[in-house]
């Protein structure tokens, strides 16, 4: 689909992080040193699960999935807020800003979609495990995962074309560091009633369905972990999903106010932005790996292995 009568302006500028030199000098050397180490921890993270026997199970095929979505989704902002940090135009064309839109949506939905299945396979191993093996089984869990990307895709593709009939006139600076889609509806001298219509509703279907699917899970694995005569049990049990639930809560409730909270261009607003776009993706391999004890013992088989080839 083309842009509809663009003409006046061909490009949006970035302005949401602040205008101090010394200050940008700072953030540019923080996120140079967050987004390679994304990138590390996240590529170590389907290394070691993609060459780990012990670690060929649903529970570790969604969280090599969840590794690569960090990927992408990091990725997606990161370069360009780099490049900014640097620059003194900082600007973004009208057809970069909406591809950088449409994967924010498609990654991000996918990645809800995703946590709420880790949910449900959590929520199989702890309350039917005598049935893990055939619920969980090959052909269920490739489903889904065909299924989430599809839906992710589904949710950008409903909202990112009907952006790109908009007509953007003389202001287009975006106080944000990335094209978030509610930051560019102030930009329009068009009707967005439409836009923003679309936009709660897909978010409150997507991200309040997939959210009731971890809450329901929770519910029931809390139920069964409370059964658990054994404090030692209880514990153990408890520790299986004990990452995911850090995961959720570190994504979701950033990424939902973020997303149905007013667009203001408020300091608060970026906070949140930076924390399901950048911190998250950081943090998640850390949380999986240092909290999981069949993932430290795998990244040490696979250490040992790099060392050996060495020798």
């Amino acid at each position: 689909m083309a842009l509809r009568n663009h003409s006046t302006i061909t490009d949006f500028i970035l302005l949401g992080l602040p205008a101090d030199p010394n200050v940008q000098v700072l953030l540019f050397v923080l996120f140079l040193g967050i987004y390679p180490l994304t990138l590390m921890g996240n590529l170590t993270m389907l290394l070691v699960i993609r060459t780990d026997s012990h670690l060929h199970t649903p529970m570790y095929f969604f969280l090599s999935y969840l590794s690569f979505l960090d990927l992408c989704f990091s990725s997606v902002t990161v370069p360009k807020l780099l490049e900014n940090l640097l620059s003194k135009t900082k600007t973004i064309s009208i057809e970069g800003c909406l591809i950088q839109a449409f994967f924010l949506f498609d990654f991000g939905g996918t990645e809800v979609c995703l946590l709420s299945a880790m949910a449900y396979d959590r929520y199989a191993a702890i309350c039917h495990p005598l049935l893990y093996g055939q619920v969980m089984n090959n052909q269920l869990y490739m489903q889904l995962v065909w299924g989430l990307w599809s839906l992710g895709f589904l949710d950008a593709l409903i909202n990112i074309p009907l952006i790109m009939n908009l007509d953007f006139c003389e202001a287009k600076t975006i106080h944000h560091y990335s094209c978030e889609l509610p930051s560019l509806f102030p930009l329009s001298c068009s009707d967005v009633s439409t836009n923003l219509t679309v936009l709660v509703y897909s978010t409150l279907l997507h991200g309040f369905g997939t959210f009731f699917l971890i809450f329901f899970s929770y519910v029931r694995i809390v139920s069964t972990i409370l059964s658990i005569s054994s404090t030692l049990g209880r514990n153990k049990v408890f520790s299986t999903c004990s990452s995911h639930l850090t995961a959720v809560s570190f994504f979701y409730g950033s990424a939902f106010l973020r997303h149905l909270m007013p667009t203001s261009g408020s300091p608060l607003e970026l906070i949140f932005s930076i924390q399901y776009g950048v911190v998250t993706p950081l943090v998640n391999p850390l949380i999986y790996s240092l909290k999981n004890k069949e993932v430290k013992a795998a990244l040490r088989r696979t250490l040992g292995k790099c060392l050996q080839w060495h020798r």
